[in-house]
C-alpha cells in the first residue's frame, strides 16, 4: 500500500491540485506532463515547486538526484505524496545549531480528529502490506466517508492504481489525511471542508492476501509526511 502511493504525497503539502501520482521510484508521469530537459551540474536552484504532472520520480531524474534524497531533505516519509505548488528542496537541509535563547519551534498539536466512516476496523496499521500506511474501515458500498478534520482538500482524483478515488486533505502545515477506495469523490481540489463534511461514497477494496474485495476505506494521517497509526489519534469508540 505504501509503495502504491509514490505519487501524490503527504507531505509539505501544496494548497492546490495534484496533476498526478507516482508509486516509487518507476518512471511514470501524468497526463499532461511536458518533458523537461535535464538541468546540467552546477546550475541546480535550491528549490523546485512542483508543476502538474510531475512525479517525484522525474524531479529527481531532472535535477541528478535519487527519489530517496528529495524524500528524505524535504520530510515526505515514504515519499508517497507530492502536490503540484509544493515547494521541494533540492539540496541538504542546513546543520546550523540554533544560538542560545533562540525560540524554539513549538511541536504542532494535530487537530481533533473523527471517525471518517462509522463501520469496524478491518486491518489494522502494520498489519499487512496493504496497511502499512493506514487502516482499513468496513461498512456498506455507498456509506457516507466524512472529512476526519477541517481542512482543504488537495488531491482528488483516480490516478493511483488500486485505490480506486482517493481524497487527501491537508489540514495544517503538518497534518493530512487520505480517503481510498472510495465509490465517488463529492469534493474537488482546492475546496475547503469542515470537519465531519461527507467528502465521499464509500466503495470496495481489496482484503489482505488479495483474493477477497469488501466494502471498505482506506485512511490514513500523515505528520510532515510520515504515516502513524490512525488508531493512536482517532478518539476512542
Amino acid at each position: 500500500m505504501t509503495r502504491q502511493l509514490l505519487c501524490i504525497l503527504f507531505l509539505v503539502l501544496g494548497l492546490t491540485a495534484c496533476g498526478t501520482a507516482d508509486r516509487g521510484s518507476g518512471s511514470t508521469t501524468g497526463r499532461g506532463a511536458s518533458p523537461t530537459s535535464p538541468v546540467q551540474p552546477g546550475s541546480r536552484p535550491q528549490y523546485h515547486t512542483v508543476r502538474s504532472g510531475e512525479t517525484l520520480y522525474s524531479i529527481a531524474r531532472r535535477y541528478g538526484l535519487s527519489v530517496k534524497q528529495l524524500a528524505a531533505w524535504n520530510r515526505l516519509g515514504d515519499g508517497t505524496l507530492i502536490y503540484v505548488n509544493q515547494r521541494l528542496r533540492l539540496s541538504p537541509p542546513g546543520t546550523a545549531v540554533p544560538s542560545p535563547g533562540a525560540p524554539q519551534v513549538a511541536v504542532e498539536a494535530p487537530p481533533r480528529w473523527q471517525w471518517p466512516v462509522s463501520g469496524v476496523v478491518l486491518s489494522r496499521y502494520g498489519e499487512s502490506p496493504l496497511t502499512a500506511s493506514g487502516i482499513q474501515i468496513g461498512g456498506r458500498v455507498g456509506d457516507p466517508v466524512r472529512a476526519a478534520a477541517a481542512g482543504q482538500v488537495v488531491y482528488s482524483g483516480s490516478g493511483l492504481i488500486g485505490y480506486g478515488e482517493l481524497l487527501i486533505i491537508k489540514h495544517s502545515d503538518n497534518w493530512l489525511t487520505a480517503y481510498g477506495y472510495n465509490r465517488a469523490r463529492m469534493v474537488s481540489e482546492g475546496e475547503k471542508v469542515s470537519a465531519g463534511q461527507q467528502i465521499a461514497l464509500m466503495g470496495e477494496g481489496p482484503m489482505p492476501g488479495g483474493a477477497t474485495r469488501r466494502a471498505m476505506l482506506h485512511f490514513e494521517i500523515r505528520r510532515t509526511g510520515q504515516p502513524v497509526d490512525p488508531l493512536s489519534q482517532l478518539p476512542a469508540r
